[in-house]
């Protein structure tokens, strides 16, 4: 028999009060003060829209020193009958030691059944675990450094949303961009889109740090990946992280409720090696009018 959504959000539930139960303490576990209200209001009437993913972070005290390694979580709709989304960080870890790490939860997380309950049991095995990570950082780094040639990954995410107009979105969408080294552009108005390219855990730690607590009307819609021996700056196609905003068409009055001039859009993409994007975006082949 299949298992409904509406199962798989009464077992979330029932996993966030054990949590909530294992960290008492303030800071321990953070959750958006809607997150769980918005889950019950969809179970208690199940035929309306579905409810923002559930997401939070625990942070959990490793080793005798009581190093802060932060546990980030994401739960698709379908969980547990689909994997979670898990990202282990610690300011105490390297890049490199952090990606390890979480290749390895993810690995563990994998080889567990499917349909079983499992964010709890990978908060133990990331408190079992981070410690030799955390150990070896500084020998890892040394290591590092002697390598003749090391391999690095550029990611680039394309991300849709309805509109971006907001003037304090915008703000955090530039610092964290900033922040985290990351290229690309805000094209803002209706609709919004924003590509971010860099290191690949940079990417998507600046997906989860605008999205959270939650942001609707949002998505990803395309990853590109491209490994190189050499430096990752000669594989972006942006040289900044630009504010796009192109001719309008709409209303100018208080809902600001304007379209942007997407044959300019298209433009731009082509100009940056990116018109294959627009179809990816928007469903339908972009064609530049004759000038």
């Amino acid at each position: 028999m299949a298992v409904t959504v509406k199962e798989c959000l009464e077992l979330q539930l029932l996993e966030v009060e054990m949590l909530l139960s294992m960290f008492p303490k303030r800071g321990e576990f953070s959750l958006d003060e809607d997150a769980v209200p918005s889950i019950q209001r969809y179970l208690r009437h199940a035929d309306g829209a579905l409810p923002p993913q559930l997401e939070y972070r625990i942070t959990l005290d490793v080793g005798e020193a009581k190093v802060k390694v932060e546990l980030q979580v994401l739960l698709p709709h379908m969980y547990p009958q689909v994997a979670p989304q898990l990202f282990a960080r610690s300011d105490a870890l390297h890049r490199q030691q952090q990606l390890q790490l979480n290749t390895r939860l993810a690995s563990h997380i994998s080889s567990l059944d499917s349909g079983d309950l499992c964010v709890c049991e990978a908060v133990q095995w990331v408190k079992d675990n981070s410690l030799p990570f955390l150990d070896n950082t500084e020998a890892s780094s040394e290591g590092a450094s002697k390598e003749v040639r090391v391999k690095e990954m550029l990611h680039r995410m394309w991300i849709y949303s309805h509109h971006i107009y907001r003037q304090e979105l915008r703000k955090k969408i530039f610092d964290c961009a900033k922040k985290l080294n990351l290229t690309g552009f805000c094209l803002t108005g209706k609709p919004g889109v924003i590509c971010v390219e860099g290191l690949r855990e940079n990417c998507e730690e600046f997906w989860r740090d605008i999205r959270y607590p939650n942001w609707k009307h949002i998505s990803c819609k395309h990853v590109e990946n491209m490994e190189t021996e050499g430096n990752i700056d000669n594989l972006r196609l942006f040289h900044g992280f630009e504010d796009l905003q192109f001719q309008a068409h709409g209303d100018y009055g208080l809902r600001n409720d304007y379209h942007m001039d997407l044959g300019q859009f298209l433009e731009f993409l082509k100009q940056h090696q990116s018109g294959h994007i627009f179809q990816i975006l928007f469903g339908v082949e972009g064609k530049l009018s004759d000038s």
